[in-house]
């Protein structure tokens, strides 16, 4: 009965948490990037009232309908440029994220990392060690 005990208690798991919130949002990294992307948005919005202004000094009809075509365009590829670098830095910003936790969690002897949200009691908060983790190493993403 001790011997298997005590094979069942060296197998026992040994979870931890993280809050992943407050992890992207104390990565300095993550700041950074939502801050780029905030700038590419409002050059976007202000790209939109320039041209508004442009539109009114037209006075030709067909000259008009030419530069919304145009401005269509130019709209559409400026807008597809910010989303897919939303997108590229967010996945950068999860990955560094989820590297970071895996790290920790490894080096804690943590067997499964969950959301802070599952766990009622017990368990191991590592948020803060992976934040230290993240904001003291380069970005891993950066080639």
């Amino acid at each position: 009965l001790f011997m298997s005990f005590n094979a069942l208690q060296s197998q026992a798991t040994v979870i931890g948490y993280a809050n992943y919130k407050k992890i992207e949002q104390s990565y300095e990294y993550a700041k950074k990037a939502y801050k780029e992307i905030d700038a590419k948005v409002l050059e976007l919005q202000q790209f939109v009232i320039d041209k508004d202004k442009e539109f009114k000094n037209i006075e030709s009809p067909v000259k008009k309908k030419a530069f919304e075509d145009r401005t269509q365009k130019e709209y559409k590829n400026k807008e597809d440029a910010v989303m897919a670098l939303k997108a590229k830095k967010e996945d950068e910003i999860f990955n560094n994220i989820m590297t970071a936790t895996n790290v920790v969690a490894k080096a804690k002897k943590i067997d499964v990392v969950l959301d802070y949200r599952v766990i009622f009691t017990g368990g191991i908060d590592i948020s803060n060690d992976v934040i230290q983790y993240l904001n003291t190493r380069p970005n891993p993403s950066k080639k």
